[in-house]
C-alpha cells in the first residue's frame, strides 16, 4: 500500500515538473520559483530514494528538503504578494529560521542525522503563514495558485500533526507507526495533485481557451 501511494506520488510529481515547466518555458506564464520547488522536490525524492535503496541513512537529505522547501516556497510566495509589509516579513522570517537551524545544528551536529522535528514545525508553519497572506490578499485580487495554496496548507498542517504523533508513538505499536506514514503518503499524493489540478485549471491549455 504504502509502495504504491509513493510511486504515485513520484509519478504525479514528475508530471507537475514537466508540465509547468512547458508553461513557464514555452508559454512563460508559470511561476519560475515555482518550477524551481518542483525541481528541487523532484531531485531531493529520487536522491531519498536512492539512499533508501542503497541502505544509508537519508536523513541528512530530509533535513535539507524541508529547510529548502521552506526558503523556495517563501521566494514563491514573496513574488507573488505585492504588499511591502508582507514582503519584508517573508525575507525576515526565512533569514532568521535559517540562523536558527544553523545555530542548532552548531551546538548539536548530529541533528542532521535525525528526524528533527523543531525543523519540520518551524519551516511548516512558516510556510503556511506566507500562504496565508496569499488567501488573505486573493480576497481583493485574482485567485493566483489558489488551488496550489490549498493543498500546500491542508498538507503542512495535517503532516506536522502527524510528524508529532508518530514521534510520540515510537514507543507504540508498529501498526499506528504504519498508518501515521501511510497517511503522510497519502497527504502527499493529495498535494501532487491539488499542484496538477492547478496547471489544469490556470495553464493549461484549455484554461487559455476558456479565458
Amino acid at each position: 500500500m504504502i509502495d504504491f501511494l509513493v510511486y504515485s506520488t513520484y509519478f504525479v510529481l514528475l508530471i507537475n515538473l514537466i508540465a509547468y515547466s512547458y508553461s513557464f518555458f514555452r508559454k512563460e506564464k508559470a511561476n519560475v520559483f515555482f518550477v524551481y520547488y518542483l525541481l528541487f522536490s523532484s531531485v531531493m525524492q529520487f536522491t531519498m530514494e536512492l539512499l533508501y535503496h542503497l541502505g544509508k541513512t537519508n536523513l541528512v537529505v530530509v533535513n535539507i528538503f524541508f529547510a529548502g522547501q521552506m526558503v523556495l516556497l517563501g521566494t514563491f510566495y514573496n513574488s507573488l504578494t505585492q504588499i511591502k509589509s508582507q514582503k519584508i516579513f517573508i525575507k525576515i522570517s526565512l533569514v532568521a529560521a535559517l540562523l536558527v537551524l544553523a545555530v542548532q545544528f552548531f551546538i548539536d551536529s548530529t541533528q542532521f542525522l535525525k528526524f528533527n522535528l523543531f525543523e519540520i514545525t518551524l519551516t511548516n508553519l512558516l510556510t503556511v503563514v506566507f500562504a496565508l497572506f496569499h488567501f488573505y490578499n486573493m480576497l481583493t485580487e485574482n485567485k493566483t495558485y489558489y488551488y496550489i495554496s490549498v493543498g500546500l496548507v491542508l498538507y503542512l498542517l495535517a503532516s506536522t500533526v502527524l510528524y508529532l504523533i508518530g514521534n510520540l508513538s515510537i514507543g507504540l505499536s508498529d501498526d499506528i507507526k504504519l498508518f501515521t506514514w501511510i497517511l503522510n503518503s497519502f497527504l502527499v499524493l493529495v498535494y501532487q495533485l491539488f499542484i496538477l489540478f492547478e496547471w489544469i485549471k490556470s495553464f493549461s491549455k484549455k484554461a487559455f481557451l476558456t479565458q
